[in-house]
């Protein structure tokens, strides 16, 4: 399957953003996750979410703050990010998986990125 992330761009301290993830066929029978990479630093998690829309984890960052969501309707992962701080600063990346997994390395599909940029 192939992913297209969009929805990145600027904003300032508290504001918000919605990234979407297009997947190009049915991707209900695959996990979801999105992953960020900041500069400088390693990739990590942020979001995973269950093929029927359970089973949500969020990173210790981001909890309370961003919200995963899929619409297998339109195979269409999202992330809802409000009240975003200048350390999320990133580079967010979808991904697609047979499993769980807060790690990257299970997860055999990834979308090229999409660049969030929070300004203080």
């Amino acid at each position: 399957v192939q992913l297209q992330a969009s929805g990145g761009g600027s904003v300032q301290a508290g504001g918000s953003l919605r990234l979407s993830c297009a997947a190009s066929r049915t991707f209900n029978n695959y996990i979801m996750a999105w992953f960020r990479r900041a500069p400088g630093k390693e990739r990590e998690f942020v979001a995973v979410i269950g093929r029927l829309g359970g089973s949500i984890t969020y990173s210790g960052s981001v909890k309370g703050r961003f919200t995963v969501s899929r619409d297998n309707a339109k195979n269409t992962l999202y992330l809802q990010m409000n009240s975003l701080k200048p350390e999320d600063t990133a580079v967010y990346y979808c991904a697609a998986g047979p499993y769980i997994s807060t790690l990257s390395s299970p997860y055999n599909f990834w979308g090229q990125g999409t660049q969030v940029t929070v300004s203080s």
